[in-house]
């Protein structure tokens, strides 16, 4: 591929996840004193992202984003190395002081479609089995972090090549659980 990386975790194809992944740990890139996540279960709805808000490995165009229950994610080794990246975002994307990448997202917001879920980035794990990527997200965002939009056609290609449906939102499946939280807070649809 001429274009820049999409993501080292996809560039030479994508690893299959296992049924029976039960969990790991994600690390962050320091040296000494790693920060350390344990998760207890299984990712879902993994992903690329093109938003300029995900934390992306040196280089690569897209973010690989997964989310686990809130419940069997925490803070296993350095916690006091974390900090909010942005406070007002409706994603509170934690991240290491020291090396900046982001560990974990977690929404506070209960009305949130997506609350109880926390968003993470499997690339951080040693361990293998994580769910494998299913789709591309909000692709078109590339260009909003210098991509040039002359090479967008290239990008979809080679994302769809991979097997990862490209979208400039979140896969269908994902808006369908948007539009059905949004309709139930409405009591257009039942609880």
């Amino acid at each position: 591929m001429t274009s820049p990386s999409l993501h080292p975790a996809i560039d030479n194809g994508i690893q299959a996840g296992s049924k029976d992944f039960a969990g790991g740990y994600l690390h962050c890139h320091c040296d000494a004193e790693p920060v350390q996540i344990t998760v207890t279960s299984q990712s879902a709805h993994n992903h690329v992202c093109g938003c300029s808000q995900c934390w992306k490995p040196e280089g690569a165009l897209f973010s690989q984003v997964a989310v686990v229950p809130k419940e069997s994610l925490s803070v296993t080794a350095y916690a006091d190395k974390l900090e909010i990246v942005d406070k007002s975002a409706v994603i509170q994307r934690y991240a290491c002081k020291n090396c900046g990448v982001h560990m974990f997202g977690r929404i506070e917001n209960q009305d949130h479609p997506f609350y109880g879920l926390d968003f993470v980035h499997t690339e951080l794990s040693d361990e293998t089995g994580w769910s494998a990527p299913e789709f591309a997200a909000f692709v078109s965002s590339i260009i909003e972090s210098g991509f040039s939009p002359d090479s967008m056609a290239e990008v979809r290609g080679t994302l769809k090549a991979l097997g990862l449906e490209p979208y400039d939102c979140l896969s269908p499946t994902l808006m369908d659980v948007i539009a059905t939280h949004t309709a139930k807070a409405a009591g257009r649809l039942a609880a």
